[in-house]
């Protein structure tokens, strides 16, 4: 073989690799792009904001730790609660508000709140309550009111 020959083969493998890695970075991008766009719409059709005003008292409050969206072994128990509730009425709705206490970014907290209100709802559908029957609503104000313990709740009524 010649040297020529040698180049030409040096320089096909070449571009021959580089298309292989292109295609394989390609290809794995566009996984990580649809996954995040297959979990987003999900999210946005169950929790959707309602305008739904609440009545009567909250059937629950879960608490949470500060900066914290997640929801503690004991707060299980909200779920149980909350399908007893629903089993008496099949037109009846959840209701989940999310509060937040005074410390820290307004923005970033208002957004902690969304999130403290989103795990309930994680909650109670993968405890059984049935997604379309769970509404989520801004409250007026988003900062709770009493101790700072009591600001960082999830409300939960039915309806």
């Amino acid at each position: 073989m010649s040297q020529d020959e040698n180049e030409t083969q040096g320089v096909v493998f070449g571009v021959l690799a580089g298309v292989i890695f292109g295609v394989i970075a390609l290809v794995t991008s566009l996984g990580v792009w649809k996954a995040g766009q297959s979990a987003a719409p999900a999210t946005v059709a169950v929790a959707g904001e309602s305008d739904i005003a609440p009545v009567g008292e909250a059937l629950a409050k879960v608490y949470f730790a500060v900066g914290s969206a997640t929801l503690g072994a004991d707060d299980q128990a909200v779920v149980a609660q909350t399908m007893t509730a629903l089993a008496g009425n099949a037109q009846a709705i959840v209701l989940l508000s999310g509060f937040h206490d005074e410390s820290g970014d307004p923005a970033m907290n208002a957004e902690l709140a969304k999130q403290r209100a989103l795990a309930v709802r994680d909650a109670l559908v993968a405890g059984g309550v049935a997604a379309e029957r769970i509404k989520l609503r801004k409250p007026e104000t988003t900062l709770g009111g009493g101790s700072a313990e009591e600001s960082r709740r999830v409300e939960i009524r039915v309806q």
